[in-house]
């Protein structure tokens, strides 16, 4: 019953050209880096890609960026990628803006098998243009469609090798949401342990939705932007 792989390019080789990936994070938070880094030297192309954010130029899904691996972006946030900016504005990246809450329960009713929702965020702007509409105690909604994933990529802190996983502080986020969203989910984390090691009242994803996890040696757990305050 162990899910446990010792490579990361053995991984994502189940990751094939014009698949729709959901990734886990936040700006950097919690981002799967070591299985991003192996995807970006194995070339997969015309990616559909998931998430809320891409990265920075330099780091995280901004390394498929760089090399022109993603085709579609769905997110909710275009952060400090400057390579994301010059992209969609030549034409070269398809971009598909969710409101935040959106985008996270477009995920998450993915995870769940609803095919759908119904909600006002986004009524009356762009976001809500060729959708279905309908009334809700007289209140205007839009029809939105869950997502679901060929393949998910998500970081945790604990794993055991059945493949249950804790998150830590914010690198939760949008990483349970994603695991369950997969058909196929690979999971990197910080430590992996026997089965029975974790308190089964902390595991955030059970192992149910993970096929595959690794653990990861190296951590860059770099920061999107540092702002700090002068010394008075």
């Amino acid at each position: 019953m162990s899910k446990v792989s010792t490579s990361f390019e053995e991984s994502v080789r189940k990751i094939k050209d014009g698949d729709t990936l959901i990734v886990g994070g936040f700006g950097l938070s919690g981002i799967p880096e070591n299985l991003i880094q192996a995807l970006a030297e194995q070339g997969t192309k015309d990616l559909t890609v998931v998430s809320n954010n891409c990265g920075v130029d330099d780091w995280g899904l901004g390394l498929l960026l760089q090399n022109r691996q993603i085709k579609k972006m769905i997110a909710s946030y275009v952060g400090e990628n400057k390579t994301f900016e010059s992209q969609y504005l030549n034409g070269e990246l398809e971009v598909e803006l969710v409101p935040q809450g959106t985008l996270a329960e477009r995920i998450r009713a993915g995870g769940a098998g609803i095919r759908g929702f119904y909600t006002p965020t986004g009524v009356g702007t762009p976001i809500a243009e060729g959708k279905e509409h309908k009334e809700f105690d007289g209140k205007t909604c839009i029809l939105e469609e869950a997502i679901v994933g060929d393949v998910a990529l998500v970081k945790a802190w604990k794993g055991d090798s059945y493949g249950n996983l804790i998150y830590r502080y914010t690198a939760r986020n949008f990483n349970p949401l994603a695991a369950a969203a997969g058909e196929h989910t690979i999971a990197e984390v910080e430590e992996i342990v026997e089965p029975g090691e974790l308190d089964p009242n902390f595991i955030h994803t059970p192992s149910i939705y993970v096929q595959n996890i690794l653990k990861g040696d190296h951590f860059e757990k770099r920061i999107e932007r540092r702002t700090v305050r002068q010394a008075q």
